[in-house]
């Protein structure tokens, strides 16, 4: 189910929430518009942290693996370039979450006044989570089409049951892909912390619904959580 990182492109039309488009042509067409537009803020001039004596990779994340995209509104015609990179949590994970890592807002005309709500309301989060969904092995095999979706075993499922309980996972087959669709529903829909939520779901304490989400995790089902942040 899953791809080598380097094949999986960081941004996609069918990652964008509904109003958003990529613009065509677009504003910005090779890797080297990238480059440019990170020499002009001066990223270029960075000086990245080496490996500490304990192997500690402190620049790990650094920015030079880092891509511009634009994205435009349909409606005002707002177009936003979006700086995406992987992040990487621990050293074995072998494709990092993508976040987005600098936004360069540009009203439909030059000149036009910044307007604050269109900035506030910028889906960031929205498209940080479809693109992650996609990186992952669930999210590249397990779009629903006509409301139902085969499992690895072979059953198949329908996007109705996977807000149902979860079950026993040495009972229920396609257990952890199931728990990964679970969670990604909830994501979708808003869901402050979607781990607790499927604790109650499945009525169970929200420390076994955290297990079966790091399992999943560790399956390669879903993009590795974040610190500081629930569910």
């Amino acid at each position: 189910m899953s791809q080598d990182v380097e094949d999986v492109p960081l941004l996609v039309p069918e990652d964008l929430p509904a109003g958003w488009v990529l613009p065509d042509p677009p504003v910005i067409d090779t890797a080297a518009d990238s480059v440019a537009i990170d020499a002009a803020l001066k990223y270029d001039k960075l000086i990245y942290p080496t490996p500490g004596p304990d192997g500690e990779l402190s620049g790990y994340n650094d920015g030079r693996d880092g891509r511009w995209f634009p994205i435009e509104h349909v409606q005002s015609y707002t177009r936003v370039l979006l700086r995406l990179q992987r992040q990487y949590l621990m050293h074995q994970e072998p494709m990092g979450e993508v976040r987005i890592t600098g936004i360069v807002y540009l009203p439909g005309q030059a000149g036009d006044p910044v307007a604050s709500p269109m900035l506030r309301n910028l889906p960031t989060s929205r498209i940080e989570a479809a693109i992650n969904r996609r990186q992952f092995a669930v999210t590249g095999a397990t779009r629903f089409e006509g409301g139902t979706l085969t499992m690895p075993s072979g059953r198949v499922m329908r996007s109705e049951d996977v807000m149902k309980p979860l079950g026993n996972p040495k009972r229920t087959a396609d257990f952890y892909e199931v728990v990964a669709l679970q969670h990604t529903r909830l994501v979708d829909d808003g869901e402050p912390n979607p781990t607790a939520r499927m604790a109650e779901i499945s009525r169970v304490p929200l420390s076994t619904a955290q297990g079966w989400v790091a399992r999943a995790r560790r399956k390669g089902l879903l993009p590795p959580g974040r610190r500081g942040r629930a569910g």
